[in-house]
């Protein structure tokens, strides 16, 4: 290390914070490659006498800088606090784990006991789990209390390992006689999505001490959402539910409102941007009428609730002392609703607690509810299809079947109905795409109008809309992909430049004069672009334009962090 180098170290240790048995290196951009970076660091841990805590974040720690402090930390018997978020800034994937193995064993050998292990907005993704799988089922989280990994890009397959992970590390606690009794959970912007929210569920179930879970923007349905709700049940000293910007559509809704029913200690309920719609709201009123008298904050804002289930949902909370703060933003009341609302308020001396209104909808028309509706109801009822055919292992069969004519004792397979493009792109689901065979990718782009720049538009964003990290879905998503855009970039009559203005309108991005509906997450198209940009049929002419819009502050966007920043990182290279 170079002399000048050295010295900058020093000074920004010095700014080193030391307080009761907390040694913090907090936001010091300290960038540790080698272990000659790490020295003084090091120097500072092995000379504390007593730590209980340990603050990296703001830092970025490499494989041969984690090895050298996982060194220092052996001998660390008292650790219980590693706050250790965003702490591989710039770093490749791929070093992440090998660095957290290393500070993991080394807290298995020093012996300590955690109560906290906070490692959010870390970008490692599923195999990052892997790093800290063998922690979380040691001796060293028995004790653990609050687990923190908010933004860490774990997908379906994190969760799962995770969940796997904290179901071992209660059995083999259990066994020692002091259960592990986690009471604060936080798993926000992973893309946990339903399998993922479903086997996290389960360790819920088993655990049964949480008292908050935090878990916003990770995709999940009502699937996942109802088994969420079984497993609250079950913990009930749950104070703060918050799954804000999933989905829970009126199926989602009903279930979690009969949990809340039993739930007594309940202080923050958010479910914010969760689609849970006049009927939702409804259930969730009652529920919150015939109890929970500990509420503090109720959040149902962006959930396309109309006046009469909103005016229900104010009239419910008429007798909860505690409530400090309501929010129906964003729903469809209009003017007079709105009114109404606060006037129900007032007449409860409690017009202090109502959030703003500004950005109401206004009254939907009864046409455009009745067909969302539908739509909605379709969907689930695809969804509910999939996935009762994924737990028979049978693939997906024709739901037009009757049940009654198969014989249950025939022990035949259905075989599976044929799929085609047409059927996917109007219907897109990750089975579908695969069941269109080897020859997807040729067929969607053979059948697509490369010539009409909207045509294409849709046609990505439906292939890009069932994108997996497993993979088989990935791998087809890509190749699909591929064969569909270098078919539009290389013919003489594409406009390259009307394609992305499209594709920014469509994915909220751009603003148009027309009415355009624009897709409901962000994660499968920005995954995808991800892929597209390194290839060499997009024109690097674009990227510029992407980076722009990308990086404009945006709702849509922050609910997909992890795939954004792979994005910005992938175009910043280009």
């Amino acid at each position: 290390m170079a002399s000048e180098d050295i010295t900058k170290l020093a000074e920004s240790l010095a700014k080193t914070k030391v307080g009761g048995r907390q040694l913090s290196f907090k936001g010091q951009s300290l960038k540790l490659n080698t272990a000659e970076d790490a020295e003084e660091v090091i120097k500072q841990i092995e000379e504390f006498d007593g730590l209980e805590a340990l603050r990296l974040e703001g830092n970025t720690v490499g494989v041969e800088a984690a090895k050298v402090i996982a060194k220092a930390l052996e001998k660390k018997s008292e650790l219980k606090r590693c706050h250790w978020s965003d702490m591989f800034t710039g770093r490749l994937r791929s070093e992440i784990p090998p660095a957290l193995i290393s500070l993991g064993d080394a807290l298995i050998t020093a012996g300590a006991q955690l109560v906290e292990l906070d490692l959010s907005d870390n970008a490692f993704g599923p195999d990052g789990v892997r790093g800290f799988e063998a922690l979380l089922k040691s001796p060293a989280c028995y004790t653990l209390q609050e687990l923190k990994l908010n933004n860490c890009g774990m997908g379906i397959g994190g969760g799962k390992i995770l969940a796997a992970a904290l179901k071992e590390c209660h059995r083999k606690s259990s066994a020692q006689g002091k259960p592990l009794a986690l009471k604060i959970f936080v798993a926000g912007r992973n893309r946990l999505e339903n399998d993922g929210a479903t086997a996290l569920a389960e360790a819920f179930g088993i655990i049964g001490t949480l008292e908050e879970v935090h878990m916003p923007q990770n995709g999940i349905n009502h699937p996942g959402i109802t088994a969420l709700a079984q497993a609250f049940a079950i913990n009930s000293l749950l104070k703060v539910i918050n799954l804000n910007d999933n989905t829970f559509t009126e199926k989602g809704a009903v279930a979690m409102a009969e949990t809340l029913k039993s739930l007594r200690q309940i202080e923050v309920i958010n479910f914010g941007d969760c689609l849970v719609r006049s009927k939702g709201a409804v259930a969730i009123a009652d529920a919150v009428k015939e109890g929970l008298h500990k509420l503090k904050e109720l959040n149902l804002s962006f959930c396309e609730i109309k006046r009469d289930a909103a005016l229900t949902v104010a009239e419910a909370i008429e007798d909860k002392a505690e409530l400090e703060k309501l929010d129906l933003n964003g729903n469809c009341l209009g003017e007079e609703g709105c009114e109404q609302l606060q006037e129900i308020l007032e007449g409860f001396n409690m017009a202090s607690v109502l959030g703003s209104l500004s950005d109401d909808e206004g009254e939907e028309e009864d046409d455009e509810e009745e067909e969302e509706e539908e739509e909605e109801e379709a969907e689930e009822e695809e969804e509910e299809e999939q996935q009762q055919l994924k737990e028979r292992g049978q693939g997906e069969q024709d739901s037009l079947t009757p049940k009654k004519i198969i014989d249950s004792q025939d022990s035949t397979p259905v075989p599976s109905p044929p799929v085609d493009v047409a059927t996917f792109l109007a219907f897109p689901s990750p089975e579908k795409l695969l069941r269109l065979g080897p020859k997807c990718s040729v067929l969607i782009a053979q059948q697509t109008d490369t010539s009409d720049v909207e045509k294409v538009v849709t046609a990505l964003l439906r292939i890009s809309s069932v994108f997996k990290d497993e993979a088989p879905v990935k791998t087809a998503v890509h190749e699909t992909t591929d064969a569909l855009m270098r078919k539009a970039f290389t013919s003489a009559t594409f406009n390259s430049d009307a394609f992305v203005t499209r594709l920014l309108i469509h994915m909220g991005l751009l603003k148009s004069e027309e009415k355009i509906k624009t897709v409901p997450s962000l994660y499968g198209i920005l995954m995808t672009l991800n892929h597209m940009v390194q290839q060499d049929y997009f024109p690097k002419s674009l990227a510029p334009v992407l980076t722009a819009f990308v990086t404009k502050p945006n709702r849509a966007l922050d609910s997909c962090s992890f795939a954004r920043h792979m994005l910005l990182q992938t175009l910043h290279q280009l």
